[in-house]
């Protein structure tokens, strides 16, 4: 039998949870599930929640501000080293509806003459068969830590999973899954990493393991989060400043659209490659040529005060004056390379046969940190009153409709969005937008703390006219760095 740790227990209530799980294994009616641990050795555990992406979502990628906060549902790891140099990983059905996926490969298989594979290998071998593709997240963190901390595992390890953080709903379930196989993998084999280098380590895994070309907010935020409490993050590449406190009356919720969201898909990898295309168009307009471009050197000047490398620190008056006008809405990305060369994104490129937007995608991210940083000093009051709250909503709305302009809305998330505000302030909703990676997913909104009702009546009449029950997000709990681990010894 496993007992939690007494001040776990006290702050997180689903670690006791997951601790009986544990303890009832054996009843699993999925052998792989049932016989995971060998109950030779201790178990190491980490949580990490998902994320609500208040302000700021895609426009991280392209070094904006962005404000998020930490779930109250989470992700938790248990850990068991194994003697056989393999990786043993199963995923519980997050309903108990008692069934589970496995996954097990051979540590040799991230090896080549007696060196880690490229990440591109690793790639391809998860690319291969989707029914296992999630594996990667997790088996991916070993692959990363070989590569990136020269770690060489003379063991393998047995993973079991299990979470409440649902996925494809945009909040975040990746990153979860990331940050608490990683911490629980660096605890087993006795690896040190701050809270930051995890978050970072992590991206690597989504970016290069999985394929994904997420920013970095959903990793920071998982582990560096603080409950009840807005993390902001400066993208440029990865600076979080202190938490903001939530005002006294004021919450926020998050519902789900039911329509499956992923970032891996192609309108989120499109917009990205759009916006790093208009962004290189900017650049060659200051003086970079094609030939700087291919040897890497496509990069405003990192110290120039007015740009510093991101498309987020054009001023919108200046984009308005100086570069949309000269940006094409629409280029074929044969027809961009001949033109420019190539783009300074190390996560995505750009296809020749494709079509890409420019114009709305580069636009989006200069807008969007703007509205950021309003957000962030309309918050900044102890108490806000309608009026302050108003204007926070409707920064919140304009996010919203400048997703769209990039092609990254959708029909129920339009619809959630439509129901939030035709409530309004007098049900006391003042604001809601898409989030994450868009297409999809979930809406983020903005009340007073005791609208709880009236976003279960916006569920209500979104499930009455698409016959989708919203999952409602409320609550919230600590990132994966307060959590640590807990090693736990069967008695």
């Amino acid at each position: 039998m496993f007992e939690i740790e007494p001040e776990k227990a006290e702050r997180f209530s689903d670690a006791g949870e997951f601790v009986e799980t544990l303890n009832t294994l054996h009843k699993n009616p999925v052998p792989q599930a049932r016989d995971i641990f060998s109950a030779k050795s201790g178990l190491h555990i980490c949580r990490a929640p998902g994320r609500l992406d208040v302000m700021g979502g895609i426009a991280d990628y392209s070094g904006s501000l962005v404000l998020e906060l930490p779930t109250r549902e989470a992700t938790f790891a248990a850990i068991e080293r194994d003697p056989e140099r393999k990786l043993t990983i199963v995923s519980l059905d997050a309903a108990g509806g008692g069934t589970a996926r496995a996954f097990d490969m051979p540590l040799a298989d991230f090896e080549e003459h007696g060196k880690p594979v490229e990440y591109e290998r690793a790639r391809e071998r998860f690319e291969r068969d989707p029914d296992t593709h999630w594996a990667s997240y997790a088996a991916g963190a070993f692959l990363v830590l070989m590569r990136e901390k020269s770690m060489r595992f003379h063991e393998g390890a047995r993973i079991l999973i299990s979470s409440s953080v649902p996925e494809a709903k945009g909040v975040g379930s990746s990153a979860a899954l990331e940050v608490a196989v990683m911490q629980a993998a660096c605890a087993a084999f006795d690896v040190r990493l701050t809270p930051l280098e995890t978050a970072l380590l992590c991206r690597k895994v989504e970016n290069l393991v999985a394929g994904a070309p997420c920013g970095i907010m959903d990793q920071m935020t998982v582990t560096l989060g603080e409950s009840h409490r807005l993390l902001p993050i400066l993208c440029q590449p990865a600076v979080a400043h202190d938490t903001v406190s939530i005002p006294e009356g004021v919450a926020f919720f998050g519902l789900d659209s039911g329509i499956r969201h992923r970032v891996s898909g192609a309108d989120y990898g499109s917009v990205r490659t759009g916006a790093f295309m208009g962004y290189r168009i900017i650049a060659h307009k200051e003086g970079f040529s094609v030939k700087q471009a291919k040897e890497g050197k496509g990069a405003l000047d990192i110290d120039d005060p007015l740009y510093k490398g991101y498309l987020a620190n054009i001023d919108p008056s200046v984009f308005e004056g100086s570069h949309a006008k000269r940006l094409p809405e629409r280029i074929e990305g044969k027809a961009f390379l001949d033109m420019y060369g190539g783009i300074t994104d190390q996560v995505t490129r750009v296809d020749p046969g494709t079509s890409y937007a420019i114009r709305f995608p580069t636009a989006h991210p200069v807008y969007e940190n703007s509205r950021v940083h309003s957000f962030a000093r309309l918050l900044a009051a102890t108490h806000l009153n309608d009026q302050q709250l108003d204007r926070m909503g409707e920064l919140m709305y304009r996010s919203h409709a400048s997703y769209s302009s990039c092609g990254l809305g959708s029909a129920g998330t339009d619809l959630l969005v439509e129901l939030v505000r035709a409530l309004g302030p007098e049900r006391g909703l003042y604001g809601a937008k898409i989030t994450g990676g868009g297409s999809g997913g979930t809406v983020a909104v903005l009340g007073r703390s005791g609208a709880k009702g009236a976003i279960e009546e916006v569920a209500e009449e979104y499930e009455r006219k698409t016959g989708h029950s919203p999952y409602i997000f409320s609550g919230s709990s600590p990132g994966a760095s307060r959590f640590g681990c807990m090693k736990l010894n069967s008695s």
